[in-house]
């Protein structure tokens, strides 16, 4: 009797147990589905596990709200549809509750996996997925599965995942189209493992720049000796404690070098920081600063702010018009050109090419913003651009992205913009060491291009995911330029040729190379210059080129080959030269030709030459004597009033002495017909020859 008595307390007991632990399963569910709902995928993660009763994750999650990039073509995919559950009946009409266990435990796992992933957790997410890809209940869980291993650098297991995803015929359209891109991104990951720069990095000192949960988001300022950057630190301005966690908000922070030391940073405090997150700090040239304030009723809103201060006190903060913000979207990341004539942003308003995209607006005198324009595909792509930093001495935008090929997450790109039609290159990958398989953004560099900062949340951290700061140093920049001197005609190297590099600018003194046995020559170049070049050869026609080693971040060898053509002996004839009728007067067509001579004759220093006018047999001898004498002349003078020495050009007109076709032969010809006329033009005609050649060495050049 004892003995049952026991036994009907011990199943009393699990019975309630179990009942309060279904309850209590049942409230977490709620909890999570709800914190699901609001994009609060930490606490969403925290809660799925403890009803799967995994309890590997029972943490607090961090994530910067900079940080949550929706995209807005995908936002419908990230929601998780819920299960139909029909309740199969047995003989008696009861369902079966493993059925329906089954399907909620596939919905939390994959809620769960999604959680994971959104809060940046890949290392807890993969595992996740795996289950879900191998229960087969949601056909997309195979494309975030393999973003995840991704971003954990499982290349080749993620190429495997998105082959088997775009063949499986039961995934979304989009998802399929994107999964190829990513295939694509893989393999530049793979092909890219063994590339590594000569790029020294380093994570800032915890005391300064990492000091608390997140840190990013820097910019230089007041002459590159003050850094502004973002931070989420117990310090931060709070004002109601008990609604909010000072740990997890971001505020803006400013620190100073002193030497080698970076200072103690100072929160720039009230009315810039206040109890919402506020981040992306950048001045402008008269010393005003933009930033981000993210709204505080509506998580898919963020606005830049702009802040006026006086010797050095700030006054209440103003948001941007429409132009810049929309109500209902993001606008962040702001980034003012170095001359203040242009504020970049990254937003996700309507009008874009897919999640966040770069946009620029232009800044009058006034400082009135102008509409904002979205920078096009050469800059944005379908999926998320952010964080722009456009350097002012080589024209480069920097930027992050996850919707170019990368190395996983969002990487850092940069794209040159050509001045002249306002077009940007082709994004070209910052790859490692800037570039991880995890987030790097918040790009940015000193004037000259040798060192910056950058962003990434490659650390590990509690909660997944918090952006850290780190420092880069370009090693040494080294520039060169080489090449070949050809003979023009057989593509024979030349030997013993001068190759003159010259500073446009004539602040430094030119200096000369003499090709080798094989055509070569070498030189190093120095930094931020643009040279002009020159091949010689005795013999030879000389040849120009130009390099620049301005605007250039990065070491680079420039190749630059030579192709001279001989001199001929006799008359060379210039095409195109028209005067005025019966006149020695040049028309406006016939200056473009002779600009062409000048500038053969200016990279030929060393030739002489006689230029010379010939007429046709129509006419006076003595008229005719003249007239191409004056022609001539007026060539030559022409000439001289563009630089050319007078000693270096005679000028001879033959009149009808030296024509191309016999007038014996002209008469032969029906008169006034198409073929006469046109051997009297060949008659007509303006020609140069050399006539004076000084030798080509190195010690002629230098005296």
């Amino acid at each position: 009797m004892k003995l049952k008595y026991q036994l009907t307390i011990i199943l009393l007991s699990i019975l309630f147990f179990t009942k309060i632990n279904a309850q209590s399963k049942k409230v977490w569910i709620e909890i999570a589905d709800d914190a699901y709902a609001k994009a609060d995928y930490a606490t969403a993660a925290v809660y799925y596990a403890k009803v799967l009763d995994d309890t590997t994750v029972l943490r607090n999650y961090v994530i910067p709200y900079e940080a949550q990039l929706v995209n807005l073509k995908m936002k419908s995919l990230f929601k998780v549809p819920e299960l139909k559950v029909t309740k199969k009946k047995d003989s008696v009409n009861t369902a079966k509750e493993t059925v329906v266990n089954s399907s909620k435990f596939d919905y939390i796992l994959y809620r769960l996996a999604q959680s994971y992933r959104l809060n940046f957790d890949y290392s807890h997410a993969v595992p996740a997925y795996k289950k879900c890809v191998e229960r087969k209940v949601y056909p997309d869980a195979p494309y975030y599965y393999g973003i995840s291993l991704m971003n954990l650098k499982q290349y080749q297991e993620a190429l495997k995942v998105f082959d088997d995803y775009m063949n499986g015929g039961v995934g979304t359209d989009s998802l399929i189209k994107v999964s190829a891109k990513k295939q694509s991104s893989c393999y530049f990951a793979l092909d890219s493992s063994q590339v590594r720069k000569l790029i020294k990095i380093r994570l800032m000192d915890t005391m300064v720049f990492n000091k608390g949960t997140s840190s990013f988001g820097t910019s230089y300022s007041f002459g590159g000796n003050k850094v502004v950057f973002t931070s989420s630190r117990r310090n931060g301005v709070v004002t109601d404690p008990l609604k909010q966690d000072s740990k997890y908000y971001c505020d803006l922070y400013q620190t100073s070098i002193d030497d080698t030391i970076w200072q103690r940073p100072v929160n720039f405090g009230r009315p810039v920081n206040t109890a919402l997150h506020e981040g992306s700090g950048v001045f402008t040239p008269d010393e005003v600063m933009l930033f981000t304030r993210w709204s505080d009723n509506n998580r898919n809103e963020a606005f830049i702010y702009m802040a006026r201060s006086i010797e050095g006190k700030f006054f209440e903060a103003m948001k941007l018009g429409t132009n810049i913000n929309m109500p209902g979207y993001k606008s962040q990341n702001p980034f003012v050109s170095f001359d203040g004539t242009k504020l970049f942003f990254s937003s996700n308003r309507p009008g874009g090419l897919g999640g966040f995209d770069i946009w620029v607006a232009e800044i009058s005198e006034t400082g009135a913003i102008g509409e904002a324009k979205n920078l096009g595909s050469a800059i944005n792509s379908t999926g998320d651009e952010i964080t722009p930093f456009m350097h002012a001495i080589s024209n480069t935008l920097y930027f992050s992205s996850n919707g170019w090929n990368g190395l996983g997450g969002l990487d850092v790109f940069k794209s040159s913009l050509n001045v002249d039609d306002s077009t940007y290159s082709l994004p070209k990958n910052m790859n490692a060491p800037i570039n991880s398989s995890k987030d790097d953004a918040y790009f940015i560099m000193e004037r000259l291009g040798t060192k910056g900062f950058f962003s990434s949340d490659r650390i590990d951290c509690e909660g997944g995911h918090c952006y850290k700061i780190f420092s880069y140093e370009n090693e040494p920049i080294k520039f060169s330029v080489e090449g070949i001197v050809f003979d023009g005609a057989t593509n024979d190297p030349i030997p013993g040729a001068l190759v003159t590099i010259k500073d446009v600018h004539d602040g430094e003194e030119p200096f000369f190379l003499i090709t080798d046995e094989t055509g070569f020559y070498s030189t190093p170049l120095k930094p931020h210059m643009e040279y002009f070049m020159k091949a010689q050869k005795n013999g030879y026609f000389g040849s120009a080129n130009e390099v620049a080693t301005k605007g250039k971040t990065e070491s680079e060898i420039f190749q630059r080959d030579f192709f001279l053509n001989k001199i001929p002996e006799g008359d060379i004839e210039i095409e195109g030269v028209e005067y005025d009728f019966n006149k020695y007067t040049l028309r406006p067509k016939s200056k473009e030709v002779l600009d062409k001579i000048i500038e053969i004759l200016k990279v030929n220093d060393n030739l002489d030459i006689e230029l010379s006018s010939h007429t046709d047999a129509r006419g006076n001898d003595a008229y005719n004597l003249k007239l191409s004498q004056g022609r001539a002349q007026s060539c030559v003078d022409y000439m001289i009033s563009k630089g050319i020495a007078a000693k270096r050009i005679k000028a001879t007109g033959y009149g009808e002495t030296k024509p191309i076709i016999p007038e014996s032969e002209i008469n032969k010809m029906v008169p006034k017909s198409e073929e006469f006329e046109s051997a009297h033009q060949k008659n007509r005609r303006t020609a140069f020859r050399v006539i004076g050649e000084s030798k080509i060495n190195i010690i002629n050049k230098t005296q």
